[in-house]
This record gives C-alpha cells, sequence and structure tokens, in this order.
C-alpha cells in the first residue's frame, strides 16, 4: 500500500514539471526586458515651390510607462521614393529637428541631441524633406524609413520602422467607366487605390475611391492585410528578438508558412505566449501523426493563420511582418452605419480559399464567398485592397 501510494506521489511530481517548464517560460517572456516607447505618425503637409516638393511632419515618442525613463541617443531617417518610372535627376534631402520645449538646448543645425522621454511623457520630432525634381514625374509614394536607439533598463535597442506618405493618387473609378466582372448572382469591381499606410483609415479610402459608386444593397469587402497597415501593424525582423523555441519549432512548419521561420514564429509567440505555442505545437504534431491537420492554427489563435513574413504583401511592405487586423467585427459595423452598407474583412488567396474575418450586415454570406472566390483583388501588385459586390436581384443564392 505504501508503495502504491509512493508511486501515485511521484507520477504526479513527474506531471508537474511540464506544467512548471510552461510557466517559467511565460513569466520569463512577460518580464523580457522591452522598450515601452512607441512612434506615432501625426500631421503631414506637402507645399510645392517652383521644382521643390517641401513635406513637413510631426512624430511623437509617446513613453506609456508609468516610471520608466528611456534615452534616445539616435534618431535617423532614410527617405525612399517610390515609382513604376526610373527617378533619374531626383534628389532627396532631408532633416529631423528634436522639438524642444526649451530654446537653450534646440540646435539649429542636423545634429540630434540625446534625449530622455520620461515616464507618462512625450517628445515631438520635426520631419521636412525637400524633394527637387528637373521633370514631372509620376510618384506614387514616399516611403520613410526610421532607424533609432532606445537605452534604458532593457539594454540598448536599435529600432526599425517606417511610414508610407501618398504622393499622388490614382483615378478614380467611374460609373460609366467601371469595368465590372459579372455573374448571374453578383458582379464584382476592383477598387484601386493608392498604397496603404498608417496615415490612412478605412472610412476616408471608402469614401473617396469608392464612395460614389456605392448602392443599396451593395458589399465592400476589405482586405485583411491592408486594413492591418493601415493600423500600423507591421514591423521590421530587426525589431524581434528570437529566441532558441523559435529557431527549433519552426523548422517544423511548411516552408510556405509564415511561421516557418523564427522571426515569423518569434511574432506569434509575442503575441500569444509561448505556453500557447508549445501547447498548441505538441498537440498540432500528434493529431498529425494521427491523420488530422490544421490542428495547431485552430489552437494557437487567429494570429497564427493571419501573419504574413516578408515578401507576402505589396512592396515596401513585404520587407516587413504584417500582422492580422485588430477590432475587425467592430470596423465592420462602424463602417455598416456610416455608408449603410454590408461590410466584410476578409482573407482570400489564388488558390480559391475565402475566409471572412467579420462582417456586418451580411445575412447570406454565400454570395459574397463566390464573389471573392476568383480573388479578383489579386495578390500581387494591383493596389486593389477594396472589392465592391453588388449582387444581382431575384437570384437564388
Amino acid at each position: 500500500m505504501l508503495h502504491h501510494l509512493t508511486n501515485l506521489l511521484m507520477s504526479k511530481e513527474i506531471l508537474l514539471i511540464p506544467i512548471l517548464i510552461l510557466i517559467l517560460l511565460e513569466v520569463k517572456h512577460r518580464i523580457r526586458p522591452i522598450s515601452p516607447l512607441k512612434l506615432h505618425f501625426h500631421s503631414w503637409k506637402l507645399t510645392r515651390i517652383n521644382r521643390d516638393l517641401i513635406i513637413r511632419g510631426l512624430l511623437e515618442i509617446a513613453n506609456p510607462h508609468k516610471y520608466m525613463e528611456v534615452m534616445v541617443p539616435e534618431f535617423k531617417i532614410s527617405p525612399t521614393l517610390l515609382s513604376n518610372n526610373k527617378l533619374d535627376g531626383i534628389r532627396v534631402r532631408s532633416n529631423v529637428v528634436l522639438n524642444e520645449a526649451s530654446k537653450e538646448t534646440h540646435r539649429k543645425d542636423s545634429y540630434w541631441t540625446n534625449n530622455i522621454v520620461k515616464g507618462h511623457k512625450a517628445a515631438q520630432v520635426e520631419l521636412e524633406m525637400t524633394m527637387t525634381t528637373i521633370n514631372n514625374y509620376n510618384i506614387s509614394s514616399l516611403w520613410i524609413e526610421i532607424y533609432w536607439v532606445n537605452y534604458g533598463p532593457f539594454g540598448y535597442l536599435c529600432r526599425r520602422e517606417g511610414v508610407l506618405l501618398p504622393l499622388s493618387h490614382p483615378p478614380l473609378t467611374l460609373s460609366k467607366q467601371a469595368y465590372w466582372h459579372k455573374d448571374e448572382n453578383f458582379q464584382t469591381l476592383p477598387v484601386r487605390t493608392h498604397l496603404l499606410g498608417p496615415l490612412d483609415d478605412p472610412s476616408s479610402v471608402i469614401q473617396y475611391y469608392a464612395g460614389h459608386l456605392l448602392e443599396p444593397g451593395d458589399i465592400i469587402a476589405i482586405g485583411e492585410t491592408p486594413l492591418a497597415i493601415m493600423q500600423g501593424r507591421f514591423h521590421h525582423p530587426t525589431m524581434v528578438q528570437v529566441s532558441g523555441m523559435a529557431r527549433t519549432l519552426c523548422r517544423f512548419f511548411h516552408p510556405t508558412s509564415s511561421l516557418a521561420t523564427a522571426v515569423g514564429l518569434q511574432t506569434l509567440i509575442d503575441i500569444v505566449g509561448p505556453s500557447r505555442v508549445i501547447l498548441a505545437w505538441i498537440l498540432g504534431i500528434t493529431a498529425k501523426i494521427l491523420g488530422i491537420r490544421g490542428v495547431f492554427y485552430r489552437l494557437a489563435g487567429n494570429q497564427a493563420r493571419l501573419i504574413d513574413d516578408l515578401t507576402g504583401t505589396t512592396p515596401p511592405y513585404d520587407q516587413t511582418l504584417v500582422l492580422g487586423p485588430r477590432h475587425s467585427q467592430r470596423i465592420c459595423d462602424q463602417l455598416s452605419r456610416e455608408f449603410n452598407i454590408s461590410i466584410a474583412v476578409v482573407d482570400v488567396n489564388d488558390l480559391g480559399k475565402v475566409k471572412i474575418l467579420a462582417q456586418s450586415r451580411l445575412y447570406n454570406d454565400t454570395i459574397l464567398r463566390r464573389a471573392l472566390k476568383s480573388n479578383p483583388a489579386g495578390n500581387a501588385n494591383e493596389q486593389t485592397p477594396l472589392v465592391l459586390i453588388r449582387p444581382i436581384l431575384n437570384c437564388n443564392s
């Protein structure tokens, strides 16, 4: 009897070991050293003087932490023009100024003075770029990469972020000139826009590019990746601190998966935590041996399917990881009330798979799935984040 009781206690202790390991992994993940600083993009203004286009912007370095003070010893920008044409003969000059309240610390040159951002405080940064052209170039956007350093209790962190500033807009699709893809039950119209970025919002984009086309009963499908980009949910791989766990487990995913790289999988770990990922991985491997696929993605959460690794999106975001959007249902409801039509956030690929992340006022999603099965928006550089779907009356859908 005593021997049986001893064996039982030992078996319970053995079971506790993996639980303790998962708890330790989760605690280590939660208390890992990270910088609290956030970069927010504010007002931008474009002014043309003769052959010069002057672009002025305001950034805010915010510190939401209550106590921690963080230094910013370096802050540089690298502007890149995006166009379908050659850009010979264009010169871009840039300047970065810390907008200090004290005149004593303000410098007239472009030297960046080390700045301390205290807890619950923010520092403002003024950017100015002057683009000099010889001819009239068709330049679509300006991609501004920001290289900056955070220094504090977490160490010395080099960060790399970016913002896209549209310099021109494609012509609007007029009702009489619109080329609809027709089916017996519906017709679809991919809506072309400028390259989207964190300075855009879904409501303004829909209003500008599709507002004049909308009719009662229409459906607007928004791509989940463009929506996430407008929310600023993308980051450069250098922003991710890869763990040994990510380097090991990523090798077991299909090579085409966005989780097949250490940075891609670490991005998921940073979102949902290491314990959930490792449990989903163990159960997923077990289920796969038994012939059941997709268990990992169901257990690891929606972001496991929505993360796009490098090259998964349109330039310049092809060099970043793009996450899935936030608050998709709330956005659908808000846009549906604003435009009085049905709104859906979707994830579509060229294989005919249609995933509806959220929908509002859509009582029957059969037409939506049929209309998007051929992926009318495309997966290349079409710049068609919106698809307008118009059901045909008196149809059996």
